[in-house]
């Protein structure tokens, strides 16, 4: 146990990691800007909330099928040109969305460059992650991890508050401020040079995935706290739901508020709840107890949902949502230190696609599963039983993995296998 100071600051001491830092503000802040006017433009043009789960599933399905085969390229080829690959074809798609907004062209064609913007994420994803460990030394990794995961809950602010604005002066504006901010990503990242390390070397690609897969299934610890936050998102998702709790539900709408705006704050809570959760922890050593700390955390995040889903209140509203970010925070930091700190680097991109497709499909299908349950039994209904769902799993999850209760500081759980 080292008796070093910690230093806050200590990530932004390498050079790679505060570039792609800076890229990474752009780009988190397009995407969130863009999530929303998408899903405010398919409300707005259809009225239907089914269609807002839609949006979740045409997401999930480049997850399932591209994010394990985008595991394995990314731990045989260059990670660099992979990454730059998706940000041209999602720069594509952002262009493609606008100029389809300003036409007027039906929604079924939006959902098709919807899907393959997700695509392109989904072939980027893996590399973009497994890169981190490359740029900082071990000892450095939960430190960096605390300050990307506050840079993307920060954009997640931002991104969605002035989506929020320009969707209510011009949507297709939108779709076109999010082209701009990836290719900032791409010029950023095009000058910059980035460690390989070791690569595993091109084969079957059928047993390296499963080699990626058995890895997960084999690691306790690892299977544990990414099954948990899949199934606890899965079933406490509310984010699709929100244009219609800004426009019908919450019509209590402070300052004057247009329901575009009152979108773009809700959309904006968690992650400002996320953010400073973040900034906190990146002012703080490690975590004393961590498996112990996440656990609590899903559980809070499950609470705070089903208040969500009970309020009228604008204020009241914001605050849970607010707090599901926050709580959410604590479980991403402890699921990314430990995967990446438990995982070798020829193993990182095939094991980070198994972490991205558990953690992202979850997102998308419970998109869906919220929208499904909302058409037949209400949103109301479909937050909170998502809450209650949450709170069941987290329960559960304690008797399955006992080992979680355990877990102590991430680093040094790392230094003694």
């Amino acid at each position: 146990m080292t008796n070093k100071r910690h230093d806050p600051y200590e990530a932004f001491r390498y050079p790679a990691f505060t570039i792609l830092f800076i890229g990474g503000f752009l780009i988190h802040i397009g995407a969130a800007a863009q999530a929303v006017a998408f899903g405010w433009e398919v409300y707005v043009r259809t009225d239907s909330v089914f269609l807002l789960g839609i949006v979740g599933l045409t997401k999930a399905i480049p997850m399932l099928l591209l994010t394990l085969p985008a595991g394995y390229v990314a731990d045989v080829y260059n990670r660099k040109n992979i990454i730059l690959f998706g940000l041209l074809g999602t720069t594509m798609t952002s262009l493609a969305l606008g100029s389809f907004s300003i036409i007027q062209g039906p929604v079924s064609g939006m959902f098709i460059f919807l899907f393959l913007d997700a695509c392109f994420n989904r072939i980027a994803g893996p590399s973009a992650s497994a890169i981190l460990p490359l740029l900082v030394p071990a000892e450095t990794l939960e430190n960096a991890i605390k300050w990307r995961s506050s840079l993307f809950h920060l954009c997640s602010v931002i991104g969605p508050a002035l989506g929020g604005i320009i969707v209510g002066i011009h949507i297709p504006t939108t779709y076109f401020f999010s082209a701009c901010c990836t290719t900032g990503f791409i010029l950023l990242l095009w000058g910059t040079t980035i460690p390989r390390g070791k690569q595993g070397q091109p084969g079957s690609i059928r047993r390296q995935l499963r080699e990626g897969l058995a890895f997960v299934w084999h690691q306790k610890m690892i299977l544990g706290t990414v099954s948990l936050d899949m199934f606890a998102v899965l079933f406490g998702g509310a984010v699709y739901l929100l244009p219609v709790f800004a426009r019908d539900i919450l019509t209590d709408r402070p300052f004057g508020m247009t329901p575009e705006q009152s979108l773009g704050w809700l959309r904006a809570a968690p992650a400002l709840g996320a953010v400073l959760m973040a900034l906190f922890m990146a002012h703080r050593p490690p975590l004393k107890r961590a498996g112990r700390g996440m656990l609590k955390a899903v559980a809070a995040f499950g609470v705070a949902t089903i208040i969500f889903g009970l309020s009228r209140s604008f204020w009241l509203a914001f605050a849970m949502l607010f707090l599901t970010g926050a709580f959410d925070n604590i479980s991403v930091v402890v699921r990314h230190t430990l995967v990446q700190l438990r995982t070798p680097n020829e193993l990182r991109g095939r094991v980070s696609a198994v972490n991205s497709m558990f953690i992202g499909t979850s997102n998308e299908l419970g998109g869906f599963e919220s929208g499904l349950v909302a058409r037949f039994f209400g949103p109301v209904v479909s937050v909170v039983s998502g809450g209650i769902g949450t709170l069941l799993i987290v329960a559960l999850w304690t008797k399955l993995f006992p080992g979680l209760t355990k877990l102590r500081q991430l680093h040094e759980e790392n230094q003694g296998l």
